[in-house]
């Protein structure tokens, strides 16, 4: 199937789920019928017909299998300490074209955007779009697993690409045990697909989990309680941070920053707080990157989202890191750095930091993510 195809029909998808979504009578509303209250899918994960499944998933979603009878490198039985993202890069991994999320289908960010802003004054309410766009089994041995890649989609600004993530069945079951211990009432009704023993790398089962996946987030994003949860948030933004940490630290800063901006995306389509100053640790990462890049302006400007969220925080460690930036930044510009310099004389003259402040950067590779 060629891009254009899928990237077509996944824009129709996506489409047609926020028509209904907006309208209060798509499939994951909370005000559903009591059947679609008690989420009947996973009786579907075990036994609908493959033909049937296919033909609903068509255009939606590509993937690799390979339908052989390894049972004993289950992604389930197998070690569960590669790095996501880490498996796709390797010779090994059986892939499927890449989405090209970041470079991103136009047709699908435009037709999302315009109906995002159409239904910003809608009394029904926003909630997140996810789509399955590719399923790769990746072998790296002894394990071997699928990765699944997800398109999310929510009610941020506008002007914002879907962002995207990349996870295994090992990350949403343990999303789902943890949420279970927490939230043992709003969690009994939603489904979850189980493991199984046996042909885990079928065409069917990749298919059916990349479905069963799509609809468990959708009903985690439909109950307020659950959609706050700290391990839900830590589920779509802290495996990014980490990684875009590590390309820093290691100055592979054009890597890191795509991961930063989809990190941000994934922050700004979330809509509530993924963590203590996470927001602020992703501006870091980028004002670092564009400036290593030699691209001050965009680099200045991620300074100045920074000191607009800070305020009046005088005592937050990043503060004077960010203002000296923005100051460093402004100049080489030729821009106004007064006020920043000004504030930053501020804090030093009290005492709040030294001088000269650290930098973002060593800030940065000094932050534990956890």
């Amino acid at each position: 199937m060629h891009r254009g195809t899928q990237e077509g029909a996944m824009a129709s998808r996506l489409l047609h789920r926020l028509r209904h979504a907006l309208a209060g009578d798509g499939p994951g509303e909370a005000a559903a019928s009591p059947e679609a209250e008690q989420f009947p899918e996973s009786s579907e994960l075990e036994d609908d017909d493959a033909e049937g499944l296919s033909s609903r998933l068509s255009g939606t979603l590509s993937f690799t299998s390979a339908e052989d009878d390894e049972d004993e490198d289950d992604e389930e039985a197998g070690p569960d300490q590669l790095p996501l993202g880490d498996g796709t890069s390797g010779e090994d991994a059986e892939r499927s074209p890449p989405p090209d999320g970041q470079r991103g289908s136009q047709l699908l960010a435009r037709q999302l955007q315009d109906f995002w802003k159409k239904s910003r004054n809608t009394l029904a309410p926003q909630r997140l779009l996810f789509e399955v766009t590719s399923a790769n089994v990746v072998k790296d041995p002894p394990s071997k697993y699928v990765l699944y890649t997800l398109a999310v989609m929510g009610p941020g600004p506008p002007d914002c690409q879907p962002a995207q993530i990349s996870r295994r069945y090992s990350d949403f079951e343990r999303l789902h045990r943890n949420l279970q211990r927490q939230f043992r009432g709003p969690m009994a009704a939603i489904s979850f697909p189980r493991k199984r023993l046996r042909r885990n790398f079928t065409a069917e089962t990749i298919a059916r989990r990349s479905r069963a996946f799509e609809q468990f987030l959708g009903h985690l994003q439909a109950v307020p309680e659950l959609r706050h949860a700290p391990d839900l948030q830590d589920f779509f933004v802290l495996p990014e941070l980490r990684q875009a940490q590590s390309l820093t630290c290691t100055g592979l800063y054009r890597e890191a920053l795509a991961l930063w901006a989809n990190a941000w995306q994934l922050q700004a389509q979330l809509g509530t707080p993924s963590g203590p100053d996470r927001p602020l640790l992703t501006l870091a990462g980028l004002a670092v990157c564009h400036q290593e890049l030699e691209d001050p302006g965009e680099a200045r400007a991620c300074c100045e989202k920074a000191l607009q969220l800070l305020g009046d925080k005088s005592l937050h460690p990043l503060l004077a890191p960010f203002l000296e930036a923005h100051v460093r930044l402004s100049w080489r510009l030729g821009l106004d750095k007064r006020q920043s310099e000004a504030r930053l004389q501020a804090l030093q003259e009290a005492g709040l930091t030294p001088t000269p402040p650290p930098s973002l950067k060593e800030l940065l590779i000094k932050e534990v993510l956890d």
